[in-house]
This record gives C-alpha cells, structure tokens and sequence, in this order.
C-alpha cells in the first residue's frame, strides 16, 4: 500500500475514533497539495510564508490590551514602561552589569562540591523555554514534548487495532519499536509472507515455532508482529507441547489479502511528528533567561560537565596557542551537543521575538517564521547578527543554522529594508498580546 492509502486510513480512523486530543481545525486531504499563501503585492525577494497555527478571535477586551501594549511600546504610558531610545540603552547596561555579575558569581562557584552544583542544577528556574514542544497533525491538535507524543501515537494505534488489524499492525510495528529491530522484524515478517505467496503447496512456510531462536529474537520482540501474523492469516496452534502459529488461507482477516498486506508493510512508515516554534514575545528584561533546557541537548547534563571539566584540564595542561584548524575542532564540538537552536530577533522598538528550531533546518525557515509574525506580511527586511554580519543572500538562505553556526542560541537585529523602511509596526496585534500572559 503507497504511503498515502495509509494516510488516508488515518483520516478514516480519527474520524471513527473521536479522539479527545483536542478540537480539530479545518482540514484537508494529506496527499493534497497545501494551499498557496494569499498572493500579495510584493518584491522577487519575498519568501514563502510559515503559516503558524490558527488562532481564536481577538476578543474586545484582548484588543484594548493589545492598544495598552503598543502605547507603553510608543512611550504614550512612560509611567508604566518606557521605551525611549535612552531607557532602552539604561536597560541593556543593567542586563550587561547583571550578566558580568552572574559569570563572577559562576567563576566563584566552580569550587562547590558536585553535590551543590547538582542541587542548583535542579533548582534552575531561568531556562529560556520550558521545553521542545511537537504537533502530530495525522493524531490532533495538542502541542506535547516529543515523549508525549510517542505514548499518544502508541495509544492511538492500539485503538485502532481491532477495527482494521493488518494496516494498524504494520503502523505499531514501526512506530512503537526502535528502528533497528523494526526494520530486522519487517525484513523477516516479508520472507514469511512472500514465502506464502510464492510457494503456496509448500507446507513448511505455512508454520511457525513461536519457541524458535529466530521467531523470539525477530518477531516476537517487536510490538505488532504478531498482530500482523494473525491478521494475514496465522493462528495459534499447540503442536508436540509447544506453541505454533499455523497459516490457513481461511484465516486471512476480511477484505484483505496477503498481497495487501505486504504492499502495507514494505509501505510502513513513521507517523510524522513536527516541531513546534513555540513562539513567545519578550520584553528586554525576559531576554536574560538564556540557559537551555536539558532537550536541547543530544547528552546529558552530566556528560556535558565532564566533557568542560577534561577539555579545561586539557588547556591548563597544554598552554599552547591554538591554530585555526584546532578552534574549528572546539567550535564543531560545541554545536554538536545540540539537536535544537533558540533563535530571537530583536526589533526596534525593544520587543524580542523567540522561536525553537532544528539545528539542521535551513536559514530560509527563520526568514518564514519571522515574515508570518510581522503585521507587513509582505514587507523586506533583513536579519543582523550581534558582530553586523546581514543575512539576506540566497545562499545564506539555503543553509543550516549548524553550517552557519548558528547554535545553540542566537539574536538577529531585524531592520526593514528597501520601500519598506519607513514602517514603524512591527509584530501582529494578537502576537503583542503574549507578552501579557508571558
């Protein structure tokens, strides 16, 4: 079965389920094409836009707040936040004074004792974001931790399962086992069936010892296996004292065949799951939480530790100047703890815009991200880094955040370019609002 008859099965079966995982939005067909971004006026440069995910309707009372905001923004409310050039510069040097303060309270504390530094590990309460977050749009709405999801997905499945057996056992195979023993089960269930098929007077491959080294170490294993041997047609038998799975054509699950189910499961696929830009606005007193949580990590904390504490030791021992081929080796050791990168980009005005990205997602995908938060969805702008570097080539576009280092944090400066520069908005109204609930 092509990968989009099991797409379609899904929509089938979220219909049927009435699964509690959220209300559902407006949908459309999976193998479809996806609707093309309204067309507006704009320059050859204007980029695919990232459609985030729809939003409730501003109520009257959220729109007041969101005028409140972008007043005290504009310096109209200076008793309640002042945004003016020099109280912005007054804030940056108290973020600064409190950064040089919190790197010599850091320095002073590496003497502590393992068992204090791991209290005050656990006691971190200024991580930037909470977590890494995904959407699974094939299951619902929800927006969960990755683990969450693999348990939804899981659940999911086994609902299913005795509805349509032999589809949904192909899916639980390969998303409910780590690969590796997925694809040696799927390898294996395909000689057993193919066997069937191709030699179909042959007695020997209509049997299976369930006690045999191979059954126990391929099939058995795995979640689903079985399910999928029984819904092509094998039962449970007792032969001389010990269990077998017999194969009769009699006990082929209804409106199926072995032909389909083999298309199925050389077709079976891992149920997408996407992460989710966990967008937040900040204002410049937030931006100083900039520590990451562990997700964001491909080790753990405690890796991470003795990997600082071996290559400090490494350096006092050395005392060497380092060549440029030694500090690229440093650098790619650094941005390749990292499975994620927390992109902001700081306006004009003094509002801070976050996102959550993969390390390996292209530049071109911030540019999205960026352009469907800006209330001039088809203005041109450009994104600075902290040393003036100004992103706007196309081939900076079509780089990872890991090829331009862009790890494991970064702060853009945005700035409109071209006939756009003379806007002054920036962000849409109801992204204003998230710095009320922030």
């Amino acid at each position: 079965m092509a990968p989009s008859k099991i797409k379609n099965f899904f929509l089938k079966k979220k219909a049927e389920a009435k699964l509690k995982l959220g209300v559902a939005g407006p949908g459309r067909k999976l193998n479809s094409e996806a609707p093309p971004p309204s067309s507006k006026a704009s320059s050859s440069k204007q980029r695919d836009v990232y459609i985030p995910p729809k939003r409730n309707e501003i109520s009257a009372e959220a729109k007041a707040a969101a005028n409140a905001a972008l007043a005290r923004f504009e310096g109209k409310d200076k008793k309640e936040f002042n945004t003016s050039l020099a109280a912005i510069r007054a804030q940056v040097r108290k973020e600064l004074e409190a950064e040089r303060k919190a790197k010599e309270l850091e320095h002073t504390s590496e003497q502590e004792t393992p068992e204090s530094e791991a209290a005050a590990q656990e006691a971190r309460t200024d991580y930037a974001v909470r977590g890494v977050f995904f959407r699974c749009p094939m299951i619902g709405d929800e927006i969960l931790p990755y683990k969450e999801w693999k348990g939804k997905i899981k659940e999911f499945l086994y609902e299913q399962l005795a509805a349509d057996r032999g589809l949904t056992a192909c899916l639980i195979i390969y998303n409910c086992n780590p690969k590796d023993k997925a694809e040696v089960c799927i390898e294996t269930l395909t000689k057993c069936i193919e066997n069937i098929i191709n030699n179909p007077n042959e007695e020997k491959y209509k049997k299976l010892r369930m006690s045999n080294r191979m059954f126990c170490d391929k099939i058995k294993v795995c979640e689903g296996a079985v399910d999928f041997l029984r819904a092509a047609g094998f039962a449970e038998i007792e032969l001389d004292n010990e269990p077998h799975l017999i194969w009769s054509e009699d006990n082929i699950d209804p409106e199926c065949t072995l032909e389909v189910l083999l298309e199925s499961l050389k077709a079976t696929e891992t149920i997408p799951v996407v992460l989710d830009r966990n967008l937040q606005v900040l204002l410049p007193s937030q931006v100083r939480r900039n520590n990451l949580p562990p997700d964001f990590f491909r080790i753990s904390p405690e890796e991470i530790k003795r990997e600082q504490q071996m290559r400090t030791e490494a350096i006092e021992q050395a005392q060497i100047l380092k060549t440029k081929a030694m500090r690229e080796r440093e650098e790619l050791r650094t941005i390749n703890r990292y499975k994620f990168s927390l992109i902001r980009v700081r306006f004009p005005n003094g509002v801070y815009l976050q996102g959550t990205f993969n390390v390996y997602e292209k530049l071109g995908q911030v540019f999205e991200f960026v352009q469907s938060c800006l209330m001039h969805e088809s203005s041109e702008f450009a994104l600075v880094s902290p040393g003036g570097q100004k992103f706007d080539e196309r081939e900076d576009l079509d780089r990872s955040l890991y090829d331009l280092r862009l790890v494991p944090t970064v702060v853009f400066n945005f700035s409109y370019e071209n006939e756009s520069k003379n806007l002054t908005d920036f962000l849409k109204e109801e992204l204003m609002l998230l710095i009320q609930s922030f």
